[in-house]
């Protein structure tokens, strides 16, 4: 697959609470090209993983529209806007979020499960891109006996494992060491790559954001660019 076309226009989301109303996010316009990589900076709080949720249909917009490929993000039912999730999106977050039942091997898997491949061809796949994360010697362990580095490759596993065309990751070297951090970071990128996703990473690291592409940052409840500060 081709790397994601994302398009957002006037895109806002807002929450009650407490009988208010708090605007998060209010007429985000954003382009990013096929095969591009994107980095989110901004402080806590700003809106950047909502911006990401909202772009990878886990949530719905208040106002505005998400574009993928030309198509509304949200166009028809739920189980269509689930299947075009589960096809053409992965998510890496900073919580790992992996089933602590099940090994690395069967939760890099899952991806392609839910899609429809056989066990032996989801397996085969997660077998080939952990080997490439250097889990091969972990393929059999469950979340609890890997380290912070190892289950974020996991999670690095999953997501890329149908090659999807749009890759969003949240805060994903979050909880690591620098040192660690910066392998992880290097693998995702690399892996992205050679998969020609897109890939769109919230971080709060400015030196992790320094090897992208393009630098936004959420100011004002809007995504401008960000330059070297």
């Amino acid at each position: 697959m081709s790397g994601a076309h994302l398009e957002t226009r006037g895109l806002g989301k807002n929450y009650q609470k407490g009988g208010q109303c708090i605007d998060v996010l209010e007429g985000v316009d954003l382009t990013i090209e096929s095969g591009e990589r994107v980095a989110i900076l901004g402080p806590s709080g700003s809106g950047k993983s909502t911006f990401l949720h909202l772009v990878g249909t886990l949530e719905h917009p208040s106002a505005g529209q998400v574009l993928i490929d030309g198509k509304d993000a949200f166009s028809g039912d739920d189980r269509d806007v689930d299947d075009r999730r589960s096809r053409r999106i992965g998510f890496v977050f900073q919580f790992h979020h992996l089933l602590p039942d099940q090994t690395a091997l069967w939760n890099a898997a899952m991806p392609g499960l839910i899609a429809g491949l056989s066990p032996e061809q989801a397996l085969e796949k997660a077998d080939a891109i952990l080997r490439r994360l250097g889990l091969g010697h972990r393929l059999e362990h469950k979340p609890g006996e890997l380290s912070g580095g190892e289950q974020q490759r996991v999670a690095i596993a999953r997501a890329l494992l149908l090659a999807p065309g749009l890759v969003l990751a949240d805060e994903p070297t979050g909880n690591l060491d620098p040192s660690t951090a910066g392998v992880v970071f290097d693998e995702l990128l690399s892996l992205s790559r050679e998969a020609g996703s897109t890939l769109v990473v919230v971080t709060h690291s400015r030196l992790l954001a320094g090897r992208f592409d393009r630098k936004l940052k959420l100011e004002g409840r809007r995504l401008v660019p960000w330059e070297n500060e």
